[in-house]
């Protein structure tokens, strides 16, 4: 059993009670809505004449089905425009702070939570969305939840949850150049796999993580949710009390030092024990590329396709769709693979450095002709530091097209969608058979610089040959 851990300490600090059903009732500091998931929920509200709990404790914004291209109301998608109704009669009724069009503060619910200060050490944070996993890069207990514990929330603002076991995953020494944090959760989740993490909360460490930005690690803890894990986080340290200074909801300088104090506390303990430890060497690690439809279905951008025979009996069944679906051959080189499209952007890459990071390699290059390539902006402020550092020119003049802020064709609840069999380089967290759009459209997962990579060689290409 852990003992010690930043997991044990902030679910202990937030235990209400024990419901009957063995579960514990958890206080939720914070709670994230947004256009999809919440309709039903507010319905299922009013219908009992409750009000929500604590509206000073909940924000909302828009991204899911938000076009990206024009955000003229009313959207062509009459589905999405009712969402829209719901959601501002909603946060309206309600009293609940709301990132509008209008706020210049709207984006996807995980990249404006952390970039407003919402997002800090200690917390128990909730929203209808599977990657909100993404918080716990500040030390937070973060839960995706769906739609009726979305109405639990807004009522009650608290959550009855399984506690979990926690796995220490140490990264440790130094990633070489071109490799990233999204190579660095693709391969954990490679090795550990999408079920490895059923159980579990996961607490990253190490040097490699030591080094990273905060973005960085959110990358990281975004996909946490991909090994089966029910939240994954780093410890707060100065990196994160950085970060977080100066933020709109962070707190005042009066409150500052308090804070922070608060902050380290909750930090695992020297001494803390855990369920289990998984140790990594971070130069070992190459940048990644998927090949089937599942995350943990990758390989160095340099590797052959496994062959079949490597895998469990269980899982053949699943590898041979993914053959078959990909359209791809067991030995085969990954490198070369021919794509159509180029996105780049979403919860897991749509942060100002991965918008960076692309820029760098599309600079004074051109978008292969056969390939329809774009960046979506995580939020509004991205967008427009984006544009300040002149990012947009840059890849507008490489042949990308640059959007308005939105999930865009991470989930495809929008516009923006596979057609046909296209095959996709995607900076997105899922690959999954249909998830971008089109029920025969291909999707291959890596970190954004790579998909401007491929974007600009027309195929998979190793990022390190155009960064000599």
């Amino acid at each position: 059993m852990a003992k010690g851990t930043l997991y044990n300490k902030v679910w202990d600090a937030h235990v209400v009670d024990q419901l009957p059903t063995g579960q514990t009732q958890l206080f939720i500091g914070l709670h994230l809505i947004h256009e999809v998931t919440s309709p039903q929920a507010f319905d299922m509200v009013a219908e009992k004449g409750l009000k929500v709990a604590y509206p000073n404790r909940t924000f909302a914004t828009v991204d899911h089905i938000v076009p990206t291209k024009s955000q003229a109301r009313p959207f062509q998608d009459h589905e999405a425009e009712q969402m829209m109704g719901a959601i501002e009669k909603n946060v309206k009724k309600f009293g609940i702070p709301f990132f509008d069009f209008k706020s210049g503060n709207q984006g996807i619910v995980h990249i404006i939570g952390p970039e407003m200060g919402l997002t800090q050490p200690g917390m128990t944070i909730a929203c209808g969305d599977s990657h909100t996993s993404t918080h716990g890069a500040f030390g937070t207990l973060a839960f995706g939840i769906g739609t009726t514990q979305v109405r639990d929330v807004l009522a009650t603002q608290c959550l009855g949850l399984d506690a979990l076991k926690v796995r220490r995953v140490n990264v440790n020494g130094k990633l070489k150049p071109g490799v990233t944090a999204k190579d660095v959760t693709l391969t954990i989740i490679q090795k550990l796999g999408v079920k490895g993490g059923i159980g579990y909360a996961y607490e990253y460490g190490g040097s490699v993580f030591d080094a990273m930005t905060m973005e960085e690690r959110m990358t990281v803890c975004n996909m946490a949710i991909e090994g089966g894990a029910r939240a994954g986080y780093v410890n707060p340290d100065q990196t994160t009390f950085d970060y977080l200074k100066g933020r709109k909801y962070a707190p005042t300088a009066d409150k500052w030092d308090k804070a922070v104090a608060y902050w380290k506390s909750v930090a695992s303990d020297k001494d803390a024990v855990y369920d289990d430890v998984v140790d990594f060497n971070g130069g070992d690690i190459e940048p990644v590329v998927t090949w089937g439809i599942t995350p943990d279905q990758s390989v160095g951008v340099n590797d052959r396709l496994p062959e079949i025979g490597r895998f469990p009996a269980d899982e053949v069944k699943t590898v041979e769709l993914a053959y078959r679906h990909m359209d791809l051959k067991p030995g085969a080189p990954i490198k070369g693979t021919p794509i159509d499209v180029a996105f780049i952007g979403s919860c897991t890459n749509g942060r100002l450095s991965d918008l960076r990071e692309a820029a760098k390699v599309a600079r004074g290059r051109k978008v292969a002709k056969t390939v329809r390539a774009f960046v979506v902006p995580g939020s509004q402020q991205v967008k427009a530091a984006a544009e300040k550092e002149g990012l947009d020119r840059i890849f507008t003049e490489a042949g990308f097209e640059w959007r308005a802020a939105g999930c865009s064709m991470c989930l495809a609840m929008n516009p923006d969608k596979l057609s046909g069999r296209e095959i996709s380089a995607s900076s997105s967290n899922r690959n999954f058979i249909g998830r971008q759009g089109s029920k025969d459209g291909r999707t291959m997962l890596m970190s954004p610089a790579m998909v401007a990579a491929a974007a600009i060689e027309g195929k998979v290409a190793d990022v390190r040959e155009l960064m000599k």
